[in-house]
């Protein structure tokens, strides 16, 4: 094949005829180098060897991003490396491999908490219930949209809005302090729980391999961030026996029924909010009084389904599937009780949370001698001990043995006369309790 010394006139006038699928110009400077060019594409330089007998063909670059002195230094290498005994296709394996990894590392080390929080989210969703999926996307929130229940009220930025623009590798722990210090002097209880929501967040970002290195999964876990937010007064919130009375009638005043159904049936069975809240009507068996609830730790549990909470659930409408159904909620059910249940706790003098309720019921238990393992049982907490947790296995019938007995003495000192032959709707009140209805 024919070589001419290559200069910038005949490279850049170096075109393929139509006729041919490709067409080479060799270098007579350097060994190896060649331009080659096709009817419909640019030309590139490329360097021909033979390497253990056989001919290898390389691509170089384009004339419009190498110049002829720096191709012909690279054809020069690649003859040497031939020389040598190796082959130059792994050095340009190697070359890519590195500028992809150079490229992924930088991709990666831009990746914002804001980007990251999202994918956090979308793939860790399947495994949170509601509330956290909430509590995750509350946390993240910009702020600034009008508030639905409270005429010209803006919401809030949530907690962790000011970090979400920082890189994940800014987010170290002197970072992380300086936030929670000043996120604290407001709101020092939403603080703690974006700690603990951050704290998690970060683990999983370095356990991604693509993000791996650039988040510090110690960094939300600093003691001083941990000392500025300070720390969680232990809640004892509860219903005592004298108060059932004052809250049964308040909170049976209150003008949505199923809100009402829900709060009662919240103390009576003393579940979380959110796995009463998600229970639909084929998870309950009026015929053989129990009910199938979510369990937060062993995903689902069976409790008795005592006569006045069957009651107070054959009395609500079936709109969907849903038991505490919601024509107003995008999701159909209930998903916010709690401001009907503090306006009617503040009615009745009381200072109550959702969650209080379920302290009630296990404090209101210790009145009848319950069996410690039996109200757990009840209420999904997990089993103390080995006894419980390895040789104990109660059915639902010894449940509901204790737990219509529960029922029954709770409703008795609020002063609710109850059978389960009363209509629904019909309840009557003990003369000296909550008042006539």
């Amino acid at each position: 094949m024919a070589k001419i010394a290559f200069t910038a006139g005949r490279v850049s006038g170096f075109k393929c005829p139509a006729d041919k699928a490709q067409s080479f110009l060799w270098d007579a400077t350097a060994p190896g180098l060649g331009l080659r060019a096709t009817p419909a594409g640019k030309p590139a330089y490329v360097f021909q060897g033979v390497y253990q007998g056989t001919t290898i063909r390389l691509t170089i670059g384009g004339p419009d991003a190498w110049s002829i002195p720096d191709a012909q230094a690279k054809a020069r290498e690649m003859q040497r490396l031939i020389d040598e005994g190796k082959d130059p296709r792994d050095l340009k394996r190697d070359a890519l491999a590195a500028h992809a990894q150079k490229q992924a590392a930088a991709a990666a080390d831009a990746v914002t908490m804001g980007q990251a929080w999202a994918r956090y989210i979308e793939q860790r969703r399947p495994f949170w219930g509601e509330l956290n999926y909430r509590d995750h996307l509350a946390m993240v929130q910009a702020g600034g949209e009008q508030r639905a229940r409270l005429p010209g009220a803006k919401t809030v930025p949530g907690p962790l809005a000011p970090l979400l623009h920082l890189r994940l590798s800014e987010l170290t722990a002197p970072v992380i302090e300086a936030w929670a210090a000043k996120e604290a002097k407001d709101r020092p209880a939403r603080v703690r729980l974006a700690l603990r929501l951050l704290k998690a967040f970060m683990r999983w970002a370095a356990s991604e391999p693509d993000l791996a290195g650039k988040a510090d999964p110690t960094a939300a876990s600093a003691k001083k961030a941990r000392e500025v937010a300070g720390k969680a007064k232990p809640k004892s919130g509860h219903l005592q026996r004298e108060q059932l009375p004052v809250w049964f009638q308040h909170v049976r005043q209150i003008q949505n029924p199923v809100i009402s159904a829900y709060l009662q049936c919240l103390l009576l069975t003393g579940a979380r909010r959110e796995e009463l809240a998600e229970l639909k009507w084929e998870d309950v068996n009026f015929q053989w009084r129990g009910m199938d609830i979510k369990d937060k730790a062993e995903g689902r549990r069976a409790v008795p389904l005592t006569p006045y909470v069957a009651h107070l659930l054959t009395s609500l409408p079936r709109r969907n599937e849903w038991v505490f159904s919601s024509p107003t909620s995008a999701s159909g059910r209930l998903t916010e009780p709690s401001i009907a249940h503090r306006q009617a706790c503040n009615a009745a003098g009381l200072e109550l949370t959702l969650h209080d309720l379920r302290r009630s019921f296990a404090s209101l238990c210790e009145w009848l001698d319950i069996p410690g393992g039996i109200s757990a049982q009840i209420q999904g907490h997990a089993p103390q001990g080995v006894r419980e947790q390895n040789y104990i296995r109660r059915p639902i019938d010894l449940l509901r043995v204790h737990h219509e007995r529960i029922e029954a003495w709770i409703l008795e000192q609020a002063g609710v006369q109850f059978t389960s032959a009363s209509e629904p709707g019909k309840l009557r009140v003990v003369v000296g309790g909550a008042g006539a209805e």
